[in-house]
């Protein structure tokens, strides 16, 4: 099938000033003169003309740029036409080339033959598919860096130096019966922590850092009726949810999306934590539990016109639980009345009481955002390259022993399982089915 040419549109459906049709193969530039009956494209020179389907009649006046193989995203034969925008046009002359000998891409389709034909590697090709959906600047910066190849070099260099260590071993192998320098021993050994404390601030970093890839996501809390939902329409600028003097009002969590500073987030009102024996709000509020779970910043909300009650306890208990890995935000709501609320272990750090007040807040979670990204550490940003960081590491870790003893087979052999994971963040090649799973989710076009 690598050999077959393929198309695809490569711009979201509907209505726009223009669409994207993307051909790559041996047949894309053939394809491009039968639709334009015209034989003469120069590479990388933008050509106004008529397309037409097999029938003669015209389709739409077009702009055609031919990209020369091996220069262009995929290193074949590229042919991009850009038409007029809607949902017609640009499928028309899909269609056409279809009939004229493409066949329709699968998803990932043109970024894994750019992987294949050696245009990117796979840290390169995850980075582009996710600046496609990026939830921050920041995260576009970072995801921009990689896509030349910041990440790759430091892959390389990992890996380098395991070599380095590695072909040592293997050389000394030959010699098993004279035993290693206690000094040498000791040098290899500090390489090799260096490298897994390097790895393990990567990890660090990339772990904390994950918001900035998928996006924020900021849960609301608290007991029934203590202004839940009247901050989520209040940070949104308009009413969402439905407010009520009435307790247990949302019966469900409420998600909505808002930018805040340079960040896309999800802000999440949830039904409110408390005792219950209505079925529905049980499963409310389990639901609330789980969007705790999966934030990155809580908001506890507390009503300062009540007194404290076991529905506050929990709600402190709660959040506790969560201090060390999430970021808390105590907040006072209804200052206006008269003050009952007395909590002596919480130092909250906002009063809510006017459209400032919400200002305040908001500023506060933009600053909470930006300080995620203030580490210098190369970032990793998918769970695959997770994984193979920490199968790196636990390869390195299981490498001291044998070291110690001398054992250079076994030393020699953790050191190799190390190359491989590091290896496998850039370019595996003998995974196909981890392949056409991460190609596969990338979006048609791509």
């Amino acid at each position: 099938m690598i050999d077959d040419t393929i198309a695809a549109i490569a711009t979201a459906n509907g209505i726009g000033s223009i669409a994207i049709i993307r051909l790559s193969g041996d047949n894309a530039l053939s394809i491009a003169k039968k639709l334009s009956k015209k034989n003469d494209f120069s590479p990388r020179h933008a050509s106004l003309t008529s397309l037409y389907d097999t029938a003669d009649t015209l389709i739409d006046e077009a702009i055609v740029i031919y990209f020369q193989a091996p220069f262009s995203f995929t290193a074949e034969d590229v042919v991009e036409i850009q038409c007029h925008g809607g949902f017609v046009v640009a499928q028309t002359i899909l269609k056409a080339c279809l009939v004229n000998g493409a066949r329709l891409a699968n998803a990932g389709e043109f970024s894994k033959r750019a992987f294949f034909n050696g245009r990117i590697d796979l840290s390169e090709a995850e980075a582009i598919a996710q600046l496609i959906e990026a939830k921050s600047e920041d995260a576009a910066k970072i995801l921009a860096s990689q896509m030349k190849g910041s990440l790759k070099h430091f892959i390389e260099d990992v890996r380098d130096e395991i070599i380095h260590i590695l072909a040592f071993s293997e050389v000394s192998i030959d010699y098993a019966e004279e035993d290693l320098p206690q000094d040498l021993v000791q040098q290899i050994r500090t390489k090799l922590e260096a490298l897994y404390k390097l790895l393990e601030k990567t990890l660090q970093a990339s772990k904390s850092r994950e918001g900035l890839m998928q996006g924020f996501r900021v849960a609301i809390v608290g007991k029934p009726n203590v202004g839940k939902s009247s901050l989520l329409n209040a940070l949104l600028h308009f009413n969402r949810a439905i407010v009520s003097d009435i307790a247990g009002t949302t019966r469900d969590t409420i998600e909505e999306q808002v930018k805040i500073g340079t960040h896309l987030i999800k802000i999440v009102d949830t039904a409110g934590i408390r005792e219950a024996n209505d079925t529905i709000e049980k499963i409310g509020i389990e639901r609330s539990l789980q969007a705790i779970e999966e934030s990155d910043i809580v908001i506890a909300l507390f009503d300062s016109s009540r007194e404290v009650n076991a529905e506050d306890r929990q709600i402190l208990e709660l959040v506790e639980k969560y201090a060390q890995s999430k970021q808390i935000l105590f907040v006072k709501n209804k200052i206006d009345l008269e003050a009952k609320l007395v909590l002596e272990d919480v130092a909250f750090d906002l009063a809510l009481n006017s459209k400032e007040d919400v200002n305040t807040l908001v500023t506060k979670l933009e600053e909470i955002m930006d300080k995620s990204n203030s580490s210098d550490e190369m970032m990793l940003i998918s769970q695959r390259q997770i994984s193979a960081v920490e199968a790196t590491m636990q390869n390195i870790e299981e490498s001291f022993s044998p070291l110690e003893e001398q054992e250079l087979e076994i030393f020699s052999f953790h050191l190799n399982e190390a190359v491989k994971a590091m290896a496998s963040i850039t370019r595996p090649f003998d995974n196909d089915e981890m392949l056409d799973k991460m190609f596969g989710s990338f979006c048609l076009g791509k």
